[in-house]
């Protein structure tokens, strides 16, 4: 078994697969499943390195409890009895410093560093760069992970025995957007027949939606739920319960966001058309 979680965690799979969300759509890790993915099977073990990457976090002048929240959680016992069990929601900060305080014998360690290392780096380039990005930018880069985000989510659906997608995707919409479909944001936005309702979305619009596609894909594996109607079900109570904290941080709701004047897809073609348009007088000049 540990030689399979090893292989995994070339790629950082293994680190993505348990990676959680908050309400807020901030990512954290749980202790107790970053000990079985680093191979320690001790949390006596695990605790002494956690430990070590507290006091870390605390000489580079950061605040501990943003990085390692004390959690507790319920253990089911033989016959019926529970137990409640030390456990911590990490930060990516964490898990890095967790890393690098592990037992450097191990690859799995070898392998973290790397991963949450890169990733942490990764997040820090693209918040900077992203919030230079204009409008329409940050329109292509977020349907780009809508486009990822739904790809990942068809296949967790599938798993649960999904079969009609379009409906398994309107219960989300419906979630959401308090009861519309798909084709009832679609005639809401003016759009033509078929006209991809994710196009004509603004970068606000998007990421609801982004975060509507990723806690359901989460929490359809995380349940492991089995049947459609199950699924429909999650994923309306996904939408819902975005819709619910958008509503209580006095944010707007997505149905109320303004539609863009131009589709992605228009917007594409202004680009091409423009391209073309240097070409010919690149081309011209030349041949002058």
């Amino acid at each position: 078994m540990k030689k399979e979680i090893v292989k995994i965690e070339e790629n950082g799979e293994t680190f993505e697969s348990i990676k959680h969300f908050d309400e807020y759509g901030l990512e954290y890790w749980y202790a107790r499943e970053l000990m079985v993915a680093l191979n320690y099977s001790k949390w006596s073990n695990f605790v002494a390195v956690i430990d070590k990457a507290k006091s870390s976090c605390k000489l580079s002048n950061n605040n501990i409890n943003d990085h390692f929240a004390d959690v507790g959680k319920t253990i089911h016992m033989p016959k019926g009895a529970t137990k409640t069990i030390d456990d911590y929601k990490l930060s990516r900060y964490a898990c890095y410093l967790i890393a690098q305080n592990g037992d450097s014998r191990k690859e799995s360690i070898a392998l973290a560093q790397t991963y949450f290392a890169v990733q942490t780096r990764k997040q820090e380039l693209s918040e900077k760069e992203y919030s230079e990005l204009t409008e329409d930018e940050k329109r292509f880069y977020q349907r780009n992970l809508t486009k990822k985000g739904n790809y990942s989510l068809n296949v967790a659906a599938k798993n649960a025995e999904v079969k009609n997608f379009d409906k398994f995707h309107n219960w989300g919409y419906k979630g959401l957007y308090n009861g519309e479909t798909a084709d009832d944001i679609a005639k809401r936005k003016g759009l033509r027949y078929r006209e991809d309702i994710l196009d004509n979305m603004g970068s606000d619009e998007l990421i609801a939606n982004l975060f509507r596609i990723s806690q359901t894909e989460q929490k359809l594996k995380r349940d492991n739920i089995k049947t459609e109607n199950e699924a429909n079900k999650t994923h309306y109570e996904v939408g819902s319960k975005i819709r619910k904290t958008i509503k209580e941080l006095g944010g707007t709701m997505p149905e109320d966001l303004p539609t863009p004047k131009k589709s992605l897809k228009e917007l594409e073609k202004d680009k091409k058309k423009k391209l073309l348009g240097n070409s010919k007088n690149k081309f011209v000049k030349n041949t002058i």
